[in-house]
């Protein structure tokens, strides 16, 4: 029997949800995903809800001033979201207010009442206080929340939806140590979206690319320290990418020898996200940061690992010298990419959970 999954997220974060969305259609699921607001970097949407935000830098500075990382909440008996003042109440009144119609409109107009899961990928309803998850809760429907970043550790949980989940996923390490019932799932991601890439590729001339949707998140500051120092004793090409179309992004990646994901950053966690994945899926050795714990549990761990900006040097250092070496952890990346984040793999798991947590039968 196919199931039929609806999508809600904030955002199209890094274009993941639309992935998870695709996956669910791959294997003859019906699958939407709504989002409400526009993704600014142009990953694709399927039905957006264009709600306003506000990205402005004094809104960015007010959200981290009421994150849960700035106000040192790190325990999750006391990560449950509140307005932390009464300007955030009167808001997110008057924005549930302004919602509730057009919602009621898309549930009539899309038949989303018809879904059998509800997937909360960031673990937000249209509204904060939840009224439609509460409402396909009470007809029977199944709720499943996934964290992916921010979600959890700047916002918090939001409890009401955390209370009626039936299934809560994330897809950052970091998050199990901060909530205990969260199962683990590797982001989905099909590699037929990139480029064609030469497998032949000449690792001898040096490429490197860093590509942050937010500095802060990634460590770009001291990324480009340690590039400009490396500059003084090697010749390469570096290459920065921000605020450009998609499809231009991938497209000067798939000309690089060496990609560096996130290093030093701060409120964004360890790791890799989707600019890893997509590095690694086209044969470029990758550098991110990572905690020995994060490291030594992700399996068959295909990436180098620099956490300051010393290991960062010298792991590019390693890298300039020794383009076989690069050869190889591209192949490695690039395989790894199909054995931990294909569709293939990430839906059997998923379903997997379904049956585990008696979503399905």
């Amino acid at each position: 029997m196919k199931h039929s999954i609806l999508h809600i997220a904030p955002e199209n974060f890094a274009g993941v949800p639309y992935d998870f969305m695709c996956m669910h259609k791959a294997h003859g699921e019906h699958s939407r995903l709504i989002t409400l607001h526009n993704n600014p970097l142009g990953f694709t949407e399927d039905i957006c809800l264009d709600f306003p935000i506000f990205r402005s830098s004094f809104a960015r500075s007010y959200r981290l001033s009421t994150s849960l990382v700035k106000r040192g909440i790190t325990q999750s008996q006391a990560m449950f979201w509140k307005p932390t003042s009464l300007i955030d109440k009167c808001y997110f009144a008057l924005q549930t207010k302004s919602r509730i119609a057009r919602i009621e409109q898309l549930i009539k107009t899309e038949n989303l009442d018809a879904f059998d899961i509800i997937h909360y990928d960031g673990g937000l309803d249209f509204t904060r206080d939840s009224r439609f998850a509460k409402r396909w809760k009470a007809m029977g429907k199944s709720i499943v929340t996934c964290y992916y970043g921010s979600d959890l550790r700047a916002r918090g949980i939001i409890r009401e939806i955390d209370e009626m989940s039936d299934l809560k996923l994330t897809s950052e390490f970091d998050h199990l140590a901060l909530k205990n019932d969260l199962e683990y799932v590797f982001y989905p991601y099909d590699p037929g979206e990139l480029p064609a890439v030469n497998p032949d590729k000449d690792f001898s001339s040096i490429r490197i690319v860093h590509s942050p949707t937010n500095r802060l998140y990634k460590g770009t500051e001291l990324i480009l320290s340690v590039i400009d120092k490396l500059k003084k004793s090697f010749i390469f090409e570096f290459h920065l990418l921000e605020n450009l179309p998609r499809h231009e992004v991938l497209s000067m990646k798939s000309l690089c020898t060496i990609s560096i994901d996130q290093v030093g950053g701060t409120f964004g966690g360890t790791g890799y996200g989707k600019a890893g994945i997509e590095s690694l899926a086209m044969g470029i050795p990758t550098i991110t940061n990572m905690t020995d714990e994060y490291a030594n549990w992700l399996p068959e761990n295909p990436f180098i690992i620099a956490n300051t900006a010393q290991e960062l040097e010298d792991a590019l250092v390693q890298l300039f010298e020794s383009p076989e070496l690069c050869h190889q952890l591209g192949k490695q990346g690039k395989q790894w990419v199909h054995d931990y984040h294909s569709y293939e793999q990430v839906h059997e798991h998923l379903h997997v959970l379904y049956h585990q947590y008696g979503i399905i039968r």
